[in-house]
C-alpha cells in the first residue's frame, strides 16, 4: 500500500452511523502528516448519545 502524502483527499469517511442509537458520529481524529497506514486507529464522536467509536484501519479501508 502507497504512503498517501498530506493534504490529499481522504479515503476514509468523515461520518458513520452509531451501531448504538442509529445516529450520525463525526470524525474526531486528525490525519497524520504521513497519512492513514494499516494498523491506525481512528475515532468517532456519535453527535446524539456522545458514544465514541474507535476503528482500526486496514489496506482495504486506505484502497482508492
Amino acid at each position: 500500500v502507497p504512503v498517501r502524502g498530506y493534504g490529499q483527499a481522504m479515503p476514509i469517511p468523515t461520518t458513520i452511523t452509531c451501531v448504538d442509537c442509529g445516529g450520525v458520529c463525526g470524525l474526531i481524529s486528525f490525519e497524520p502528516d504521513e497519512g492513514w497506514q494499516p494498523g491506525d486507529v481512528v475515532a468517532f464522536r456519535c453527535r446524539d448519545c456522545l458514544d465514541r467509536w474507535d476503528i482500526e484501519l486496514t489496506a482495504d479501508d486506505l484502497e482508492g
